[in-house]
């Protein structure tokens, strides 16, 4: 009987090697709720972990509905530069924990009209997604403070 929690042991040893090294990162998507948080291992390729997250902020029912197609999304590390992390390297490659996913933004072609819409690959400002409703709020409270 001694003999069978070995294999146990051994056989759990064997799976342990086979994940690799894993690790808990934090996406944070512009204009949602929270962040996101899962398991990925290191060798994953960034584009694996954009779509994990998409399909995990689908799952949790978050607004907006961002979509599937991780091609029309970028990743940058939270808290290093403003460069976007390339899709085909290795999520452990960077050493970093915190990302935010931002949606590629399209930019009308002047010259050809609506026919042709160009992905840039600028980080929407956070300023703008609250703007309304504060300009709102300011003007509304300027109007009762100078009436008296």
């Amino acid at each position: 009987m001694a003999h069978l929690p070995m294999q146990k042991f051994k056989k759990s040893g064997q799976r342990h090697q086979e994940k690799g090294n894993r690790f808990l990162i934090t996406v944070t998507v512009l204009g949602s709720t929270g962040p996101l948080r899962f398991i990925v291992k290191e060798d994953d390729l960034v584009a694996s972990v954009v779509e994990t997250a998409l399909r995990s902020y689908a799952r949790q029912g978050r607004y907006p509905v961002l979509g599937s197609d991780f091609n029309n999304f970028l990743l940058y590390c939270a808290n290093a530069g403003s460069e976007a992390l390339d899709p085909m390297k290795p999520i452990g490659s960077y050493c970093c924990r915190n990302f935010v996913l931002c949606k590629k933004q399209t930019v009308e072609n002047e010259s050809s009209g609506m026919a042709d819409a160009q992905p840039r690959t600028a980080v929407m400002s956070r300023k703008r997604v609250g703007d309304s409703w504060k300009a709102w709020l300011n003007r509304s409270l300027k109007l009762k403070i100078t009436s008296h």
